[in-house]
């Protein structure tokens, strides 16, 4: 069973009507190595700033440092992808779909109409998605009813975000919704309408593949595959890039003259003056 340990289910209280949610104290008890400031829904708040920065990163950029410190399970691949070209970098609202059945559904959508909420719970996460944030759901593969947007729910998010989403299940409406300029990760495409599931969570740990995503992580999709990167680690990661991007583009230069072989200069330069040509070259670029 994908959902979280029971002692977290059925909060009758809670505003989104869900079966599990993580309330501000959870996700604060859940993420306490943040060191940034955080939404009023308790997620971490990784900076605008910090954000920016993480758009020159590679997936490989950020994959290796977080393996470096055990966090193994971060990344997925295997996307179909709205528009490569995009990067899709934000903060996670993280949402858990599972098969209906009736005894459960039927309660989530009593308590949903009794405190005036839509009838539909994708559309009250849709609902509650703000600017720079990334829609983040845990569909289990399903393509066919699985669908968690067509073309005008799509720009609902986008219009939201200015971001997108990473959705482990489907999309539909494809024609409409390739011209919104959104970065959108999903397993494929098909023409039914969402059914036969149910939101079982919103803002909890949840699957995506292989990775486990927490919410207020840092979603990083590339044309390689999407990571999700824990707040505390992401100022660590775009330093240690830069030295990276640095490294890179000094082997490629030197590379291109067409003067060295490849193990003369990669990974680390192999003649001594080579070696103080580059230490030289990054610290102008460092700036040190």
């Amino acid at each position: 069973m994908k959902a979280f340990p029971l002692a977290f289910l059925l909060y009758a209280a809670c505003a989104m009507a869900q079966v599990v949610v993580f309330t501000k104290d959870d996700l604060i008890k859940f993420t306490k190595d943040n060191p940034f400031e955080r939404s009023a829904d308790g997620r971490p708040r990784v900076p605008d700033a910090l954000l920016e920065k993480v758009r020159g990163l590679s997936i490989e950029e950020a994959w290796g440092p977080l393996r470096n410190k055990g966090f193994i399970n971060q990344f997925e691949t295997g996307w179909q992808i709205l528009h490569p070209e995009r990067k899709l970098v934000g903060r996670a609202v993280t949402v858990q779909f599972m098969p209906t059945r009736p005894d459960v559904i039927g309660v989530v959508d009593a308590e949903a109409k009794a405190k005036g909420l839509g009838r539909n719970g994708h559309q009250r996460v849709i609902d509650m998605l703000q600017k720079d944030d990334v829609l983040v759901a845990d569909l289990f593969g399903k393509i066919d009813c699985g669908t968690i947007v067509g073309d005008n729910l799509a720009t609902a998010v986008y219009a939201a975000t200015r971001q997108g989403m990473v959705v482990d299940g489907g999309i539909r409406d494809l024609e409409g919704i390739f011209p919104i300029p959104m970065s959108a990760y999903y397993r494929g495409v098909h023409p039914s309408a969402i059914c036969n599931v149910m939101v079982t969570g919103v803002n909890i740990p949840i699957r995506i593949g292989q990775a486990t995503v927490m919410p207020g992580d840092v979603v990083l999709g590339d044309r390689g595959g999407v990571g999700f990167i824990p707040p505390q680690f992401v100022g660590e990661i775009v330093d240690q890039a830069e030295e990276t991007h640095i490294h890179d583009e000094w082997t490629k230069e030197k590379l291109m003259t067409g003067k060295y072989k490849s193990s003369d200069i990669y990974p680390t330069p192999r003649d001594p003056a080579l070696l103080k040509e580059y230490q030289d070259y990054k610290k102008k670029r460092l700036g040190k």
